[in-house]
C-alpha cells in the first residue's frame, strides 16, 4: 500500500485519477484535513498502523508570494513535514518519492538544468523546498527527489486555469518573456512516477536506484508569454497577449528566468517517454471540455 499526501492538489489528484490503472499498487490518498504532515506523532502514528510499502508526498507549501509572508507555515509544511514523511519510511524501510522544484536553482547557467548543478534558492519557498529534500535525504536515504516545474492540470489553481478566466474576459494581457523554462502536465508526471514505482513492484529495479535528485517536466522549452499565447491560440480566445519584463511585473518572490530542466537521467534510468509540452497542453484543454 502506498501513501499519497496532499492528495487534493494537481499531483495528489492527478494520482487519484490514475490510480485504476494501476492496482497493484494499491494507493492510500490522504489530504491536509486527515493527516496533518506537520505533525510527527500524527505521521509516526498513521505509518505505524498501515502496512505501507511507499509514499508519494505531494503535501507542499506552493503559495509562492505568500511564502514571504507566512515563512513559519512554508516552513512547516516544507520541511517539517517532508522531514516526518521521511522519517516514517525509515523506520519502515520503504521508498519516500517527494516533489521539488526548479526555483532550488536560481543560477546563471544559461542551458537544461542537470541534477548536480549548484543551487541558489531566492525566497522563502525556494529555500523551504531545498531545506525539505534535504531534511529527507538526511532522515532517509532511499529518498527520490523529483524536481519539476510550472505545474498545471485540468483542476486547482494554475497558470492555465487562470489564463483561460483572464483571456475570456479582457480583450489584452501584459505576460512575462524573460522567465523561461517548461510547463509540466501534472497527469505526465503522476503516470512518470507511477511507471517507476510498478518497475519497483515488478523487480525490475531496486529500492537504491530511486534514491537522488531527478528532473521531471514536458519536453521542450518556453516562455510564460509564449505559454500563455499557446493557451489562447489553441482554444481560439482572441485576447491579445502583450510581452513585458519581469521587472514590470514585480512580485513578493523573485522567480528565476531561467529553469529548463534537463531530463536526460530520468529518461534513462527508467525508459520513460516523455511528452512535448504543447501536446500535454492540447490534452489538458481537451480534458477541460
Amino acid at each position: 500500500m502506498i501513501l499519497v499526501t496532499g492528495a487534493g492538489g494537481q499531483v495528489g489528484q492527478s494520482l487519484r485519477q490514475l490510480s485504476a490503472e494501476f492496482p497493484e499498487l494499491h494507493m492510500l490518498f490522504q489530504d491536509s484535513a486527515s493527516l496533518d504532515v506537520t505533525s510527527r506523532k500524527a505521521v509516526l502514528r498513521f505509518f505505524g498502523e498501515h502496512p505501507l510499502t511507499g509514499c508519494i508526498n505531494c503535501a507542499a507549501y506552493t503559495a509562492v508570494d505568500k511564502a514571504e509572508s507566512e515563512p513559519d507555515r512554508a516552513r512547516a509544511v516544507n520541511v517539517q513535514g517532508t522531514q516526518h514523511l521521511a522519517e516514517g519510511c525509515s523506520r519502515l524501510d520503504i521508498p519516500l518519492v517527494h516533489f521539488s522544484t526548479d526555483y532550488v536553482y536560481h543560477n546563471s547557467a544559461n542551458r537544461p538544468l542537470v541534477e548536480t548543478d549548484r543551487v541558489n534558492p531566492h525566497g522563502v519557498y525556494a529555500r523551504t523546498k531545498l531545506a525539505g529534500e534535504r531534511a529527507a535525504f538526511r532522515q532517509h536515504p532511499n529518498t527520490m527527489v523529483v524536481r519539476t516545474s510550472w505545474v498545471y492540470a485540468p483542476f486547482g489553481h494554475n497558470f492555465v486555469r487562470t489564463m483561460l478566466r483572464l483571456g475570456s474576459e479582457r480583450p489584452e494581457l501584459q505576460v512575462v518573456f524573460d522567465q523561461v523554462g517548461t510547463p509540466t502536465y501534472a497527469p505526465d508526471l503522476a503516470k512518470a512516477v507511477l511507471d517507476i514505482l510498478q518497475q519497483l513492484r515488478d523487480g525490475q529495479i531496486r529500492p537504491e536506484h530511486l534514491r537522488g535528485v531527478w528532473h521531471y517536466a514536458n519536453e521542450g522549452v518556453t516562455s510564460w508569454y509564449d505559454f500563455a499565447q499557446a493557451i489562447f491560440d489553441m482554444r481560439g480566445l482572441s485576447c491579445q497577449v502583450k510581452p513585458i519584463l519581469s521587472l514590470q511585473y514585480p512580485t513578493p518572490a523573485e522567480r528565476p528566468l531561467y529553469s529548463v530542466l534537463n531530463k536526460a537521467k530520468i529518461k534513462s534510468a527508467f525508459g520513460l517517454h516523455i511528452p512535448h509540452w504543447r501536446e500535454s497542453l492540447a490534452v489538458c484543454l481537451a480534458e477541460m471540455g
